[in-house]
């Protein structure tokens, strides 16, 4: 079985946007708000990423699992337009995940309420271990089921790669509901990480919400990289990005764009990331061509839509200042 440079596990939804007038703090309960507009786009961190790395022109697969709905239908058959395998063979009792994202025309911030569904409901025999033959996992917020799924998941992989020269590499890019979890819940996991990727906030929770002290970007840093990853980046919205690789930090600040709405930032940085690395580039370039992908995601409504390809990265990046330090 051919090689795939990276396997994408994670949830698959059906997003739902709605824009507002009124900013989102003036709202209150009972309020009956008119929506300004609309869209319905896919989304889910596993279908967000293999997406994003195809358009940079890499070999990419799938293990989500969908819903036997409309939902898991339009997914599946926008998976097959992109050429993305998905290696799940059974579909769920559960519906396709869902996600309604309502964000205000006055401020660049969002609400997201989320249905977790039939990506809970990944098990171990829902995947062939030959399709495991590749060099990247790519593997996202795992819930239920599908976190002690993905747990084995990564420890066939450990096995594989005490007998294969050829390793395979694990990113993990947790969401906040998980990293609430703590490392107790994440250690199988967190020891086998060659990247961890996480927001500030999903840093601070990782570390621990209800320690006193709160440390600093950089501490944390650090303190993650103890627990098992090679590197960490924690970003931070509009505001700087700090990242650690190999005993040093990166430093950037991401341009000023005009944001149509933030969701895909983070699966659209990681992935143009995650590229730049594959592709050899240095990690420097690779952390600009993340947030070049990202700016560029951000100005457009939908998780998939304005992602660039490999050169228009790298152009785009050159624009980008990174402090090392």
């Amino acid at each position: 079985m051919l090689r795939t440079d990276v396997l994408c596990v994670g949830s698959a939804t059906m997003d739902h946007f709605l824009a507002v007038d009124p900013k989102l703090s003036s709202i209150k309960l009972g309020d009956k708000i008119l929506v300004k507009a609309t869209e319905k786009h896919s989304g889910g961190g596993a279908t967000n990423s293999a997406v994003a790395l195809i358009k940079m022109g890499l070999k990419v697969k799938t293990l989500t699992k969908l819903g036997h709905d409309s939902d898991g239908k339009l997914i599946q058959d926008e998976l097959k337009k992109y050429k993305i395998k998905n290696i799940c063979l059974k579909l769920s009792k559960k519906r396709t995940d869902s996600a309604t994202i309502i964000s205000s025309t006055q401020e660049k911030d969002r609400i997201i309420y989320v249905h977790k569904g039939a990506s809970r409901d990944l098990q171990k025999n829902d995947y062939k271990k030959s399709h495991l033959n590749t060099n990247w996992v790519y593997l996202t917020s795992p819930m239920g089921k599908t976190l002690q799924t993905a747990k084995g998941l990564v420890q066939e992989i450990k096995k594989r790669n005490r007998r294969s020269i050829r390793k395979t590499k694990l990113l993990f890019n947790p969401s906040l509901y998980l990293a609430k979890r703590g490392t107790r819940h994440l250690q199988e996991i967190l020891e086998q990480t060659n990247i961890l990727v996480l927001n500030k906030e999903e840093a601070q929770a990782l570390y621990g919400a209800g320690k006193k002290k709160t440390k600093s970007t950089k501490e944390l840093l650090t303190t993650l990289c103890e627990w098992g990853p090679e590197t960490a980046i924690i970003t931070n919205g509009s505001k700087q990005l700090i990242a650690y690789h190999q005993d040093k930090f990166y430093t950037l600040t991401p341009p000023k764009v005009n944001v149509a709405n933030t969701a895909g930032a983070g699966d659209s940085f990681t992935s143009a990331l995650l590229t730049g690395l594959i592709k050899g580039h240095s990690f420097e370039t690779a952390l600009k061509m993340g947030q070049a992908n990202s700016s560029s995601v951000i100005q457009h409504v939908g998780t998939k839509n304005k992602l660039l390809t490999e050169k228009e990265a790298l152009q785009i990046g050159k624009k980008i200042k990174v402090r090392v330090s």
